[in-house]
């Protein structure tokens, strides 16, 4: 990323800053009420003297081994389960339609169930938390898995391998750039559910102390939660996508500024074992000034044009 994308950036989030100053520094009571919103500068001093705390650290702790947990469980079973599905007609007949009855029902609305499954609170969240994020990872997976190409398999098949390979080869290579666009999404759910389950059923943890801010009105408190809560996120969200990004290195490269012209092509040329390269341009004014070659051989050169 350029240094103008990051000034950019840092504009646009210290522009929102300042209104938001300047609103709470004005009481503007308007349609909105902001006279009761703390300051940036209130809500700076607040977080300043939580940092310097134990508890703080305990329920940063807290929330983010609850997180990590629970969608760490929704990834292994959602990239398991999504493959399953799109690959078996068995599996799909089985547990589809049940999974379909429950992916509407929010993940929070199982708090009453995880309280009866569960003999600790902690169990219950990171049970809240991994049913969050396991639906969009399942999801992703499925349609992944199910838009590839049976030429591939069919490729390693006639080359004498089995369903392993297919498996650890194709499919799941293949559906990587769709099974991250689940992970992406689910923790980003994960998130909302997890604070969510520490409000209503926690002892520790981010959400759990946001809350408590809230009932002895100690609204700087509250936002020192809701700042910490989308730092947090960010940068766990951040993290996959990266790691996203690590594990598919072999996708094209794509510009920022908008697709690749058809003028800036890149060409490939497929060498034949004993035959010196040519450019495609070279081998296109050969084959003019000498007509198609017949007889060539049975492994003629072929060149395309791939558009990244």
């Amino acid at each position: 990323m350029t240094g103008g994308r990051w000034l950019l950036r840092a504009a646009s989030l210290g522009a929102a800053l300042l209104l938001w100053q300047g609103l709470t520094s004005l009481d503007v009571n308007l349609w909105l009420r902001f006279e009761q919103f703390p300051t940036v500068g209130e809500v700076a001093g607040a977080f300043t003297e939580r940092a310097g705390t134990g508890p703080f650290w305990q329920d940063l702790a807290s929330s983010l081994r609850r997180i990590v947990t629970g969608f760490a469980l929704a990834a292994v079973l959602g990239v398991a389960v999504g493959t399953a599905i799109a690959r078996s007609r068995i599996a799909a007949d089985v547990l589809g339609p049940l999974l379909e009855v429950l992916r509407p029902v929010p993940a929070i609305a199982l708090v009453p169930v995880a309280i009866l499954l569960f003999s600790s609170n902690e169990q219950g969240i990171v049970f809240i938390t991994c049913t969050a994020a396991f639906f969009p990872v399942l999801v992703s997976t499925r349609h992944a898995v199910g838009a590839l190409t049976p030429v591939w398999e069919e490729a390693v098949l006639t080359m004498g391998g089995g369903r392993a390979r297919i498996l650890f080869s194709v499919v799941l290579p293949g559906a990587l750039p769709g099974i991250f666009g689940g992970l992406s999404v689910g923790i980003g759910v994960a998130w909302i559910c997890v604070i969510s389950a520490e409000m209503i059923s926690g002892e520790y943890g981010v959400g759990y102390r946001t809350w408590q801010d809230y009932t002895v009105i100690d609204y700087p408190g509250v936002f020192v939660g809701m700042v910490t809560i989308g730092a947090l996120g960010w940068l766990t969200s951040t993290a996959v996508e990266r790691a996203g990004r690590r594990l598919t290195r072999w996708l094209p490269a794509r510009d920022s500024s908008g697709p690749v012209p058809a003028s800036a092509a890149r060409t490939r040329t497929w060498r034949v074992p004993g035959r010196s390269p040519r450019t495609p341009h070279a081998a296109a004014a050969r084959a003019g000034a000498t007509g198609p070659r017949s007889g060539s051989g049975p492994f003629p050169e072929q060149t395309r044009e791939v558009t990244p």
